[in-house]
């Protein structure tokens, strides 16, 4: 009776208010069982009712409206173990508190977090990659004018065909191998990231690197309309720019018909353009924002109509709501503000080192060329408390974790820019790689290999990886204490 008791419970949920869903009761039950069931059915009613104030709807609506809010409520208590970083449903404060959220912006991860990469420090700082060597004594090639050795990396550009003469806006030079020469400005060559001084390496699949310049030109033009070049690009000729990211505790406004008035919260702002809070600061990481709003396109600035110092608001692009904010003081009030205008206005190309890891990803672990360590690793999942094997490659200070060996792609990765790696000991494992940022609002990761002599390479590799990244203010100021550069005669 139990049993069935809980099937017609499951049925009641999965009515919808266009269709009704008839609850079958097998053959063989006594009419107590079905009167018990219809009073089930009519208390279940009646509290749908209360709960929602909608007694000048339906009974069918209303009951819909219950199975949803359930239903909702029952996936915001499962914690997200990816870090906090994927988006999975539609959850907001509001579906569980009846505070005023009622909209969510669905895939809003990044080109990069799609992956599974795990990007934040990169994208938090400026970092110039100082060469595939990594010695302190030479100086990151967009600083110095002495000659260094490039640092060629492949990645995959794709661009969309336009119209007039030249549709694709780039040009080449007459040389082998081919180089680029030439972007046009808001061109769909810019736009899909190619760059000035590319090595042009395939053409729509064809290796380019020892045709004529008039035969790749050819094998262009008769191509399809979306022309995929695999280039050849210098890691080390510019440092990345920082994307806007921000945390800190915030006061939000709430004006349900509920809960009314400023409640604290944890906001997070991350590279991605995309503001996430949580109840809790501890909530960020392990459990699911109970929010998520793209600021890109939206309206933002200080607001005086509350009588409220510190006040700020945001008016996203899609929707009709406007958030109100309330710092602590009037500086962290700019920071917020100063933070949020830049994702309001993103620079949507990427550095072309991420261009780089993106390509990477789509090679099995073996076809990464010149790999600074490859091998197993045991990676702790702290959500779950448990040790997750992957094939792992170590490549430029980014570490790519497949699932095995014979795996056609990567399954993600973390970039490993400003990190510490040092031996730890952990629980009942005497030996970990702990991977530790150089700040408590980044993660830190715990790697172990099978045997302590894997557990040293390891380390001794992802030092050396890591140095060859240097942020840019170190780099500047390394090079301003090194003595003038000279020329000998």
């Amino acid at each position: 009776v139990c049993s069935h008791h809980h099937k017609a419970r499951h049925h009641r949920c999965c009515r919808n208010t266009k269709q009704k869903s008839k609850c079958t009761i097998p053959k063989g039950l006594d009419s107590n069982v079905k009167s018990e069931e219809n009073k089930i059915i009519k208390l279940s009613t009646e509290q749908v009712l209360r709960e929602t104030r909608a007694s000048d709807s339906s009974q069918e609506e209303a009951i819909d409206r219950w199975a949803r809010r359930r239903k909702q409520f029952k996936d915001s208590k499962r914690c997200s173990s990816a870090g906090g970083s994927s988006i999975n449903s539609a959850i907001t404060e509001g579906s569980m508190n009846s505070e005023d959220t009622r909209s969510v912006d669905l895939g809003l991860r990044g080109e990069s977090e799609d992956r599974g990469f795990y990007t934040e420090i990169f994208h938090s700082a400026s970092w110039v990659f100082r060469g595939d060597d990594g010695s302190p004594d030479n100086s990151p090639r967009c600083l110095s004018k002495r000659p260094r050795p490039v640092a060629v990396r492949e990645r995959t550009v794709r661009i969309a065909k336009g119209t007039g003469d030249y549709p694709w806006g780039f040009r080449i030079q007459f040389s082998k191998p081919i180089l680029v020469t030439e972007v046009d400005t808001n061109s769909a060559a810019e736009e899909a990231g190619l760059q000035v001084g590319d090595i042009v390496m395939a053409v729509n699949g064809t290796d380019v690197t020892s045709m004529p310049h008039s035969e790749a030109a050819n094998l262009a033009r008769k191509g399809p309309d979306v022309l995929t070049l695999l280039v050849g690009s210098d890691i080390s000729r510019c440092p990345n720019t920082p994307k806007p990211t921000c945390r800190g505790y915030l006061h939000k406004r709430t004006h349900s018909g509920i809960l009314k008035g400023w409640r604290k919260r944890w906001f997070v702002l991350k590279h991605d353009g995309c503001l996430y809070y949580y109840k809790h600061k501890k909530d960020e990481g392990k459990c699911r924002p109970l929010e998520v709003t793209k600021l890109e396109g939206a309206e933002i600035g200080i607001d005086s109509s509350l009588g409220k110092l510190f006040v700020f608001k945001c008016i996203p692009q899609s929707g009709n709501r406007i958030f109100y904010f309330c710092a602590t003081s009037n500086q962290e009030m700019k920071r917020w503000l100063e933070a949020m205008e830049k994702a309001v206005h993103p620079v949507h190309q990427n550095h072309v080192w991420v261009d780089v890891t993106i390509h990477n990803t789509s090679l099995t672990p073996l076809a990464i060329k010149n790999p600074e360590c490859l091998g197993l690793l045991h990676q702790l999942d702290k959500n779950k408390d448990v040790w997750v094997q992957h094939y792992c490659v170590l490549k430029d200070g980014c570490l790519y974790f497949y699932a095995s060996i014979r795996s056609t792609h990567a399954l993600g990765g973390i970039y490993l820019q400003g990190y510490r790696v040092s031996e730890q000991t952990l629980g009942s494992r005497r030996c970990v790689i702990e991977v530790k940022p150089p700040s408590e609002e980044f993660k830190t990761f715990y790697l172990c290999a099978e045997t302590v002599n894997e557990n040293k390479r390891w380390i001794t590799a992802l030092k050396t990886s890591i140095s060859k990244w240097l942020p840019l203010h170190q780099a500047i100021q390394d090079f301003m204490n090194r003595p003038l550069e000279e020329t000998r005669m």
